[in-house]
């Protein structure tokens, strides 16, 4: 491993085990590094066959050859194959000839919090070129196959956020939840129906006015801790939402105790708190980079904890924005120009010009320049160091939870991020929309989020924009049995999607119920993959490298050592091909019967998939546990009574812990040795 070092760098705090400065540049591996002014740019072939995996959250398929990436923390509703950014920034890729290349895998770490653009073969299809402000890190990473350089990045970026076991149940969310009726009614027609479920999500409703930690004064303002207690009562725990930007209001002390401290990012002049328009209006932005605000902020959740609140999301943190209040005026006088010239006869060209000034009012890069931040007494303009706001959010959360919480772990998850934010907080994929490419999207995602250093990451469960369809909720979660976070969440106006709503609900109380009897597995390879710097969800050719179709395969993944999940992704279907790599066994469970399991050799099989049953398939001679159906919540999994799924005489080894002690101490990690016998 090599890193070599540009300019003078802004430390991002990603990578916490550096290996020494290597000097020149790495021309060793036919790269060539050029740097003008404030431009870098690396340059390297490209050959055919060659995979490129990484880059975290993008659009596109697990190989990312062929498109433009650009790694800039963006509020992108829009998920389609035409972007080139989304609400995270990992810049870490690996280039992975193909068998039989004298060449090996190489591993690249873009160590830089600004705008970094790859082009991946996208101007020239056998060529890569990079390019960034000239201060930055680069890592070169050098390993066998492209799994060995995965592992070896993480080691040096520090150990993933460990969350509570309970975050690994069934959430369930919706954006238009108001009230405490609201939330009794979802919580007991889900106990009517015997629906396993662990977390009821409160979305920017609860607030007042959308104003962070403030509750709602006619809903949840008179005895918040009564109405946590009632639910967790119902076996429910409540997760609330928390926002960036700040409300900019007199008498909202929350406001002006960070103005009065200056915690607020500033303008050019370092003096006046830039304003922005989010959700509660016209807002201040804490400067996260200041570690003093990064305390003031994350203190803050104090508000919510002390009422017996155990986890939050935290959004709008890339940061988003509506607009600005410069952005605003600009907008006025050039609508007012435009208006005023009735003599001007008006082309499309005109109209097009309109359009490009309205829309791009939202998320503006003037926007994003006119901003300041105070890092250790030096004034940084904001687009030199935007990808690292949502992470630093999440880390003032974080930090203040191990004060706030320090006897158990506070349920973390965040929009944005950036490599090093692993280790505070995990991730959703955002904004996603009811599409049903979204669930091959996903499956992209998630070995490349694994890369990053976030394992805690999941989807919004049957699409979180535009009305979904009973199949497509029912295909979403047929893959998000197996992340981490297991959430189904819509955005007001869209059809309620809530289990129960659709015909036949039992079908979905089936699946949940899968879900809960295989947590002790999930849990355990979370446990094994953050203790051994390794990934939960994998390409095939991670693990088989030399198989040319494994190569190619991108709508099946490995999952933790044992299995390999392969599910429909199309609309309409009642199975799909899946290609094995070696000898499996095919495991089913189905309504109404036992688990039923059968071999399958090596190679092309067509696979029955209904929508109420869950199939996957056990790795050849190993096994998986399986707790018994009967828990409607994680605690109540007993983990005393498994059984093994696979193989004869397979060996797994659990691992486990009390799934809630922040002390690893009190945690009392073990391993037990099961057999199938």
């Amino acid at each position: 491993m090599k890193r070599y070092v540009y300019g003078t760098p802004i430390e991002t705090g990603a990578v916490v085990c550096k290996p020494e400065t290597t000097s020149g540049n790495p021309e060793d591996l036919s790269m060539s590094v050029a740097t003008k002014e404030d431009n870098w740019t690396l340059s390297l072939p490209l050959e055919e066959g060659d995979i490129v995996y990484g880059l975290g959250e993008t659009v596109r398929g697990i190989n990312k050859r062929g498109w433009k990436y650009i790694s800039w923390s963006t509020d992108e509703f829009d998920h389609s194959e035409g972007k080139n950014s989304l609400y995270g920034a990992h810049n870490f890729l690996i280039i992975a000839p193909k068998p039989g290349s004298d060449r090996k895998p190489v591993g690249l770490f873009i160590d830089q919090p600004g705008k970094v653009t790859y082009d991946i073969g996208y101007q020239k299809q056998d060529e890569m070129t990079i390019t960034c402000d000239s201060n930055l890190e680069l890592y070169v990473i050098e390993g066998s196959t492209a799994y060995d350089i995965a592992k070896k990045f993480r080691s040096i970026i520090g150990k993933p956020y460990l969350a509570p076991r309970f975050g690994f149940g069934y959430g369930q969310s919706r954006w238009g939840y108001k009230t405490k009726e609201d939330f009794y009614k979802i919580a007991d027609k889900f106990n009517e129906l015997n629906m396993p479920v662990d977390m009821i999500y409160m979305d920017i409703d609860y607030m007042q006015d959308f104003e962070d930690f403030t509750l709602n004064e006619k809903e949840f303002a008179d005895d918040f801790p009564g109405f946590v207690q009632k639910m967790k009562d119902k076996g429910i725990r409540l997760i609330p939402i928390i926002d960036a930007g700040i409300k900019m209001l007199e008498g909202y002390g929350i406001y002006e105790e960070g103005e009065a401290k200056n915690y607020f990012c500033k303008l050019e002049d370092h003096k006046t708190d830039f304003t922005g328009a989010v959700w509660p209006g016209y807002a201040a932005f804490p400067d996260f980079l200041n570690p003093e605000a990064r305390n003031w902020f994350g203190m803050k959740y104090k508000i919510l904890t002390d009422a017996g609140i155990e986890g939050f999301w935290n959004d709008m943190n890339e940061p988003a924005l509506f607009y600005s209040a410069q952005g605003m005026q600009e907008l006025k006088e050039y609508l007012t120009q435009f208006a005023n010239d009735p003599a001007k006869p008006v082309n499309c060209y005109d109209v097009f010009d309109l359009n490009d000034h309205v829309g791009g009012i939202k998320n503006s890069m003037k926007d994003y320049e006119r901003f300041y931040h105070n890092m250790d007494g030096q004034w940084i303009r904001h687009d030199k160091v935007h990808n690292l706001y949502g992470s630093l959010m999440t880390k003032a959360a974080t930090d203040a939870f191990k004060k706030l919480r320090p006897e158990q772990r506070t349920l973390m998850f965040s929009r944005a991020s950036t490599i090093g934010g692993h280790r505070d907080g995990g991730i959703w994929t955002g904004d996603n929309v009811s599409w049903w490419s979204h669930l091959g999207l996903l499956v992209h995602q998630l070995p490349a989020i694994n890369m990053s250093g976030f394992l805690y990451t999941g989807a919004d469960l049957g699409g979180f924009g535009q009305n979904t369809t009973r199949d497509l909720v029912l295909r979403f979660m047929q893959i998000g049995m197996f992340t981490p976070l297991m959430r189904n969440h819509a955005a007001l106006g869209t059809r309620e999607q809530e289990p129960y709503q659709f015909e036949h609900p039992e079908d979905f109380t089936f699946l949940i119920e899968q879900r809960y009897r295989l947590i002790p597995y999930l849990y355990s390879e979370y446990l094994k993959a953050i203790k051994t710097d390794d990934m939960m969800f994998r390409p095939l050719a991670f693990d088989f490298p030399e198989d040319p179709i494994a190569r190619e395969v991108e709508d099946q993944l490995l999952f933790g050592h044992e299995l390999v999940i392969a599910p429909v992704l199309e609309q309409n279907k009642t199975g799909r091909m899946v290609y094995l790599p070696e000898s499996m066994m095919e495991v089913r469970f189905a309504k109404d019967q036992p688990i039923q399991t059968q071999p399958r050799e090596a190679g092309w099989h067509y696979i029955c998939y209904p929508l109420n049953e869950l199939v996957f398939f056990v790795r050849n001679n190993k096994a998986i546990p399986v707790a018994e159906h009967s828990a409607r919540r994680v605690d109540e999994i007993n983990d005393q009574d498994l059984t093994l799924i696979g193989y004869p005489e397979a060996r797994y080894v659990m691992v486990a812990d009390d799934g809630i002690s922040l002390d690893p101490a009190k945690a009392g990690y073990h391993e037990t040795v099961l057999t199938n016998v």
